[in-house]
């Protein structure tokens, strides 16, 4: 078969394994969970221009709601209900459903509000798994809720969480960072750079909210200070595998083999630089994330990529969304031919006969590779992927800030 159409065959395995197996997964987010399942589900409708497959992403969203009714109560936008939440807003904005979303979503406000607060206090700003992806979910719904009451208090939530995370920022001239802990079992701590749990999200989410003319000034210098530490630890040889680090511990000692993905790494550093240049108006920024991009483009092998499976996290399918949806913004042919790169080398990834559609994810040197449904490491955001890569639509992908 030629590439499209094992494309459109993969698609319709891993909607069928999705469809039949939902109900596995013990989440609910959008990342890691049933939401995120759901969304595949109507992307892969509305591709074919059918009703079936919305039909499915009803039902799932709808067992979703149930679990979340019945005590289902996990707050994270990765694995629970700000993630849930994203989805049903994010679904009503590309008119796939009305679901209600301001008087549905509304009971979850001070719950997450409360979280989040309380997260941010305690120095976790992680996008996955702390105050940002509260955060990046309340923004949405500042930007789309219809009643003007909802709107304040999205806005006062978010200017307290920029008023947090301005107090946890380490200012040293015109650098600004923020300390984390890099390892949960160690306790050691560094100044992580990565857009899954790192500073590269608080500089994507900066220049979202600095979009409205009300956050500016309570987010510029932070947003800049950001991006100036950041670029002090891009490396000047070219020839080295990447140009950013995954994190620093020591200033003046931080490794540069970070791989190629969209959770650390020049990809995901290369992609929040450019939405920072786009809400600055910055050329040389701007070329700055390009360049970085670029760079990233050239590794193909898999000794200079490190890539192992091929999820969006990690994984073929996450390198050629990112390349995609910059080809698409910038119409860079080295971007084209990078999608084409990765998508490629993702279908000869459908290796594993006990896999979902062929694909399990690698775990790690010393564990065994496990078959994986949701988005951020399973077959539904690979669907996605190709999705995105055969129509370009790229909308979905705004879940990982890559858009």
């Amino acid at each position: 078969m030629k590439k499209k159409e094992l494309l459109h065959h993969k698609l319709a395995e891993i909607s069928e394994v999705l469809r039949g197996k939902y109900k596995e997964s013990d989440q609910t987010g959008v990342l890691a969970g049933t939401s995120g399942i759901a969304l595949f589900q109507f992307y892969y409708s509305k591709f074919l221009d059918t009703d079936e497959f919305a039909d499915t992403g009803v039902e799932i969203l709808t067992d979703c709601i149930e679990r979340i009714n019945n005590g289902y109560g996990f707050p994270t936008y990765c694995s629970g209900l700000a993630g849930t939440g994203w989805v049903i807003d994010h679904l009503e904005q590309q008119d796939f459903m009305d679901a209600g979303g301001d008087e549905l979503l509304a009971e979850l406000d001070n719950y997450l509000h409360n979280v989040m607060v309380s997260d941010i206090k305690e120095a976790n700003y992680d996008f996955l798994h702390g105050a940002l992806g509260y955060g990046f979910y309340f923004l949405k719904r500042y930007e789309n809720t219809t009643s003007v009451l909802q709107k304040k208090q999205y806005e006062n939530y978010l200017s307290e969480l920029i008023t947090l995370l301005n107090e946890l920022a380490e200012t040293d001239g015109n650098k600004v960072r923020w300390l984390s802990v890099l390892d949960r079992e160690t306790g050691e701590k560094g100044y992580n750079l990565s857009l899954s749990h790192g500073m590269s999200s608080i500089v994507n989410f900066l220049a979202r909210l600095r979009k409205h003319d009300i956050f500016r000034n309570q987010t510029d210098s932070m947003l800049k200070g950001g991006i100036a530490y950041i670029l002090s630890h891009k490396s000047d040889d070219n020839n080295s595998a990447s140009l950013f680090p995954s994190w620093v511990q020591n200033e003046g000692d931080d490794g540069r083999a970070s791989r190629l993905a969209w959770c650390y790494g020049d990809l995901g550093v290369g992609v929040s630089l450019w939405q920072a240049a786009k809400s600055l108006d910055d050329k040389e920024l701007g070329n700055t994330a390009v360049e970085t991009l670029r760079h990233a483009a050239r590794r193909t092998s898999p000794e200079s990529s490190m890539v192992r499976d091929a999820g969006v996290c990690h994984g073929s399918f996450g390198n050629a969304q990112i390349f995609n949806r910059m080809h698409a913004e910038t119409g860079e042919e080295a971007f084209r031919k990078a999608a084409a790169f990765w998508i490629k080398d993702g279908l000869e990834k459908a290796v594993h006969k006990d896999g979902y559609a062929g694909y399990k994810q690698w775990k790690g040197m010393d564990a065994e590779w496990c078959g994986e449904l949701a988005l951020l490491e399973g077959i539904a955001g690979i669907g996605l992927s190709i999705i995105s890569y055969l129509s370009g639509d790229n909308s979905w992908d705004e879940c990982l800030m890559i858009g």
